[in-house]
């Protein structure tokens, strides 16, 4: 672990950003996304459906789901309730059936079938975001674009005093003026597996954190 013998909590975050991200990549050497795909499309489908909606079932969904509907084609043409009732059990299935539908009809109709793989074009596409687009952008293309801001990111940044934002958005663009652009993709799923492991939102393990020397959060 690197030493912080000259850090406190309360020193500017761009002097304890580096010494963050390294134990953290100690910690977490695997960190990746937790959402089960092979390919882009794959990706942009099961991060649509996991809005408001588990990692985990989520995954427990789509191998059926991308089975029934393998290709951007197969979504364009499918049934609607059908797809609707694929994916009931995501939560507020009918809005992300018909985003699926038609983001993939506007994928097959100006794309060629493939997805997109610049901020400017995913953000075209029905029920697409910025979150999402950087999740496609980062996990399945390797372009870093922008860093994905999350329910645990978001938590975790106000937590280690990164930023004082709520909005996404300005989260996002508090955390790209600390974090390198190489460390972009990494940094969220990072601060991710330290949410859901350690800082948790209702009781963060404060004592067991490897990042309670440099939290300002920090309970110990």
């Amino acid at each position: 672990m690197t030493s912080a013998a000259n850090l406190t909590p309360d020193a500017p975050a761009a002097d304890r950003i580096p010494v963050i991200l390294e134990r953290l990549h100690q910690e977490y050497p695997d960190a990746r996304c937790a959402l089960h795909h092979e390919n882009p499309l794959q990706l942009l489908v099961a991060t649509i459906l996991s809005a408001q909606c588990t990692d985990e079932r989520v995954n427990q969904v789509t191998p059926e789901l991308f089975a029934r509907y393998p290709t951007a084609e197969a979504f364009a043409q499918a049934d609607l309730e059908e797809l609707e009732q694929a994916v009931r059990s995501t939560g507020f299935y009918r809005n992300k059936a018909r985003n699926i539908q038609q983001a993939c009809r506007r994928i097959v109709a100006e794309y060629g079938g493939q997805v997109p793989d610049t901020m400017e074009e995913l953000l075209t596409l029905p029920g697409v975001a910025r979150k999402t687009a950087n999740v496609v952008l980062g996990t399945a293309f390797g372009i870093a674009d922008g860093i994905v801001v999350d329910t645990h990111v978001k938590r975790l940044a106000n937590r280690l005093g990164l930023t004082q934002e709520s909005n996404p958005e300005k989260i996002e663009r508090d955390l790209q003026a600390l974090v390198p652009r190489e460390e972009w993709i990494d940094i969220s799923h990072l601060l991710i597996f330290h949410g859901r492991q350690v800082c948790s939102a209702r009781k963060p393990r404060c004592a067991a954190c490897v990042l309670n020397d440099l939290c300002p959060s920090a309970q110990v």
